[in-house]
């Protein structure tokens, strides 16, 4: 039996799985929401007292954040979580902590082909790396390294290096964020849930164009990213549609960046909660324009595939069949 988790800023996925015909299975899953645990440690007891935990053989969680030597200090939560102190709590040896998006990267290779949208028509399927970027709660970056036999996950916390405008908008885009953050400003500002809002925000200052009603008065506890989204997509409202649109943009030059840095032949892929809910204006052009708009390497991204997962589940799934790469 497998334990596996998805630790988020929003929400915690933990599962247990067996193996059946060689295939993962799920035997029983629950979400929990992050911000109301004082620690990890207590969504497994949450977890515990919904379901009686059989004998497990292999632990893993991808945890947004960095893991250094086995421990990790989450990114959006206070927590602390421990490869050790897990150990000795389980009472198991094999436990691994992986990056969210090292477990990301390894679950796209067991998402069925139909969970993928291809945003490149151009796209030659070649053998090589592949790079995975996920725009959720925050903006995540890995790599799936081909040693020519099989794939290794590797993390990375590529979504907090600096943003690099594009455009005479990006550059005043830019600006406006170092008045916000002037320590620093990240593609993460921007290439999040809350970047949305910021995206809306920066473009309503500098007067694209009115606010429309829906937006006038919501609650503190509503979506502002989402009804941002709605507006954009259901209704076309200027202000909503070009703050998409300025998100797609960005979002398909960082895609491309990640790819140039990974040698990332084998395809672009792009996971996390945003994604599949702006479809429709990832496949306009915005995106694809950023993304192989890099001068002399503009031939090579022009016929790399890039591909949007459906899958929501993608990290836990990764993170479970890396478990059972450990049995």
């Amino acid at each position: 039996m497998i334990l596996a988790g998805d630790i988020g800023g929003t929400k915690t996925n933990l599962a247990l799985f067996e193996a059946q015909d060689g295939k993962l299975q799920v035997v029983v899953q629950k979400q929990f929401a992050s911000q109301k645990y004082a620690t990890f440690s207590d969504v497994i007891e949450a977890f515990k007292k919904e379901c009686v935990l059989p004998t497990i053989d292999a632990v893993c969680f991808g945890i947004a954040g960095p893991i250094i030597g086995g421990d990790c200090e989450t990114t959006n939560l206070p927590w602390k979580i421990s490869t050790q102190a897990l150990q000795d709590y389980l009472g198991i040896k094999k436990v691994r902590l992986l990056n969210d998006l090292e477990a990301t990267a390894y679950g796209m290779l067991y998402v069925p082909q139909e969970e993928f949208v291809d945003l490149n028509p151009s796209a030659q399927t070649l053998k090589g790396n592949r790079a995975v970027i996920a725009a959720g709660t925050g903006l995540g970056e890995g790599i799936l390294y081909d040693d020519g036999a099989r794939y290794h996950p590797i993390g990375s916390e590529g979504g907090h290096s600096d943003f690099a405008p594009l455009t005479p908008q990006q550059d005043a885009l830019l600006l406006w964020l170092r008045m916000r953050y002037p320590e620093h400003v990240s593609y993460e500002r921007i290439l999040s849930g809350s970047g949305i809002s910021t995206l809306y925000a920066f473009l309503l200052e500098s007067g694209f164009a009115p606010q429309p009603q829906s937006m006038l008065h919501l609650n503190e506890d509503e979506d502002r990213s989402a009804i941002i989204s709605q507006c954009a997509l259901n209704d076309g409202d200027p202000l909503c549609v070009e703050t998409l649109r300025l998100f797609a943009q960005i979002y398909g030059a960082e895609a491309g960046n990640l790819a140039l840095k990974s040698m990332s032949l084998g395809g672009v892929y792009i996971g996390g909660g945003i994604a599949p809910k702006i479809l429709p204006m990832l496949r306009e052009s915005h995106f694809m324009d950023a993304f192989v708009s890099k001068g002399r390497f503009e031939k090579m991204l022009s016929k790399m595939p890039v591909r949007v997962c459906l899958n929501p589940e993608t990290a836990l799934l990764g993170a479970a069949y890396f478990a059972h790469d450990m049995l």
